[in-house]
C-alpha cells in the first residue's frame, strides 16, 4: 500500500489515500519528525526534546508511548483492508527509539533535495537549460512553508528553516538560469511577486532590476532599487550592499551593460 508524505507545506501523511495525521498538535510533531527521518531510527530522547524542549514532564516517556499508540491506531485504520501489514510493520519500536519504515522517496523533502542537488550541479556545469528545468521541478513540490501547520520544537524548527532557506536559494538559481537563457520578459511578473514577498532580499531585487533593464524599463528598475533601499533603511537602518548600489549607479548613469552577468555578483 502506497504511502505519501508531504512536509513541504502543511503536513500530509496518506496511506492508500487515507490520512493518518492526528488532530492533536504533539502527536503531529512526533509524526513530522519521524517522517523527516524516514527509514532511520529516531532516538526517544530526541522525540521528547522535540515535543517538550528543555522541560519534559516526569511522565514524558509514558506519554511518548501513548502518542505512538495513537499514531499506530491511525495506521491500523488506514490498513484495515490491506490484510498483509499492521501498524507495527510501519512504525517500528527499536531499543533506542522509533523508526518509520517507509521508502525515503515517499517523503517530498527527499525528492526535493535530490532534484535540488541535480539542479545545482547543472548550475556549476553551466548548463542553464537543465538547471532551469530541474530546479523548476524541485520547486513545484512546494505547497507552502515547510511544516506550515505543525508546531515546531527545536528539531523541527531547524529542519523547517533549512528547507525554507534552500528553497529561496534554488529559486534564486533558477531565475539566474532563466536570465542567462534570455527569458527576462517572462520573469517580470514572477520577480515582482517575489520582491513583494521578500522585500529585503537584495538578490531578487537585483534580478528584477536586470530583467527590467533588459526589457527597456530603466525607470522601473530604478524604482525597484528605491523600494529596496526604503525598506532596508526603515526596518534595519542600513543601506543596500555596495554591489547593489553600484548596479543602481550604472543604471542611473546609463553605464549598465545588462548583458554583462558580472553586474550581478560581488567583486
Amino acid at each position: 500500500m502506497r504511502i505519501e508524505i508531504v512536509v513541504l507545506g502543511p503536513l500530509m501523511v496518506d496511506l492508500g489515500g487515507v490520512s493518518i495525521v492526528p488532530n492533536a498538535s504533539k502527536p503531529s510533531q512526533l509524526l513530522a519528525l519521524l517522517a523527516l527521518n524516514a527509514g532511520r531510527v529516531v532516538p526517544a530522547h530526541t522525540l521528547i526534546k522535540e515535543i517538550w524542549a528543555a522541560r519534559p514532564p516526569r511522565t514524558a516517556v509514558s506519554t511518548l508511548r501513548t502518542y505512538i499508540l495513537k499514531l499506530r491506531r491511525n495506521l491500523d485504520m488506514a490498513l484495515a483492508d490491506s490484510g498483509d501489514k499492521t501498524s507495527k510493520d510501519i512504525l517500528i519500536t527499536r531499543r533506542t527509539g522509533y523508526l518509520l519504515d517507509v521508502e525515503p522517496t515517499a517523503v517530498d523533502a527527499v525528492r526535493y533535495e535530490e532534484l535540488s542537488a541535480a539542479g545545482r550541479q547543472a548550475v556549476n556545469e553551466g548548463d542553464h537549460e537543465r538547471a532551469s528545468r530541474t530546479l523548476s521541478e524541485a520547486l513545484r513540490l512546494w505547497r507552502g512553508r515547510a511544516l506550515a501547520d505543525v508546531p515546531l520544537g527545536p528539531q523541527l524548527a531547524i529542519e523547517a528553516m533549512r528547507l525554507d532557506e534552500n528553497r529561496l536559494g534554488d529559486l534564486y538559481l533558477r531565475i539566474e538560469a532563466d536570465l542567462a537563457l534570455g527569458r527576462h520578459h517572462q520573469l517580470l511578473g514572477e520577480l515582482a511577486t517575489v520582491c513583494a514577498r521578500y522585500p529585503m532580499q537584495e538578490n531578487f531585487h537585483v534580478q528584477h532590476m536586470i530583467a527590467l533593464c533588459r526589457s527597456g524599463r530603466q525607470s522601473q528598475a530604478l524604482a525597484v532599487y528605491r523600494r529596496l533601499r526604503d525598506q532596508m533603511v526603515e526596518h534595519s537602518g542600513v543601506e543596500p550592499s555596495p554591489w547593489v548600489r553600484q548596479l543602481h549607479h550604472a543604471i542611473l548613469t546609463g553605464q549598465a551593460s545588462v548583458e554583462d552577468r558580472s553586474v550581478l555578483f560581488r567583486a
